[in-house]
């Protein structure tokens, strides 16, 4: 079975040879999945009227497990953006009724997010509705395949997961 990939590689082979265009048959694969699987995740968190960044935010609170609550620094480290960029999004799922927040009682000076029970029923069923997305995408690969793959990945992922700061 041939895909794009293998008709792009073909065409820097025959017009560059004197390059390796090997690391394209990967890489170029995963950038194409990662494409494939934006516009599923986008699809499944429209349907429970969430933004992806709005799905972050409440599935890292979900996550946390009972009460469901960070501070606003472990929701940073979750999420990977900004301390303004998190007021903004905290101020906007508190405004939508998905969060709320509390005073931190070991902190007088800190706010805890909370997610409210309306948050946690619409990560719960966008979660799902991901689940169902993604399954889709990998139904061609077996069980084994698929752990195969992840083990690879990871082995790509990680060194980029482990740098300080």
């Amino acid at each position: 079975m041939e895909d794009e990939v293998d008709r792009l590689v073909a065409a820097w082979r025959r017009e560059r040879p004197d390059l390796d265009v090997e690391p394209l048959e990967v890489l170029s694969r995963v950038s194409r999945l990662a494409r494939h699987l934006d516009r599923a995740r986008r699809l499944a968190f429209a349907e429970h009227q969430l933004e992806p960044w709005e799905f972050d935010v409440l599935t890292s609170l979900r996550r946390a497990g009972a009460p469901y609550q960070l501070s606003p620094g472990q929701l940073l480290t979750q999420t990977l953006v900004t301390s303004g960029t998190m007021t903004n999004r905290i101020d906007r799922l508190t405004k939508k009724g998905l969060v709320e927040r509390l005073p931190d009682p070991s902190d007088r000076r800190g706010v805890l997010v909370r997610l409210t029970a309306e948050g946690q029923d619409r990560a719960d069923q966008a979660l799902a509705g991901l689940l169902d997305q993604e399954r889709a995408i990998l139904a061609e690969l077996s069980r084994g395949d698929r752990a195969e793959l992840a083990s690879l990945l990871r082995q790509l992922t990680a060194p980029f997961d482990n740098i300080p700061g």
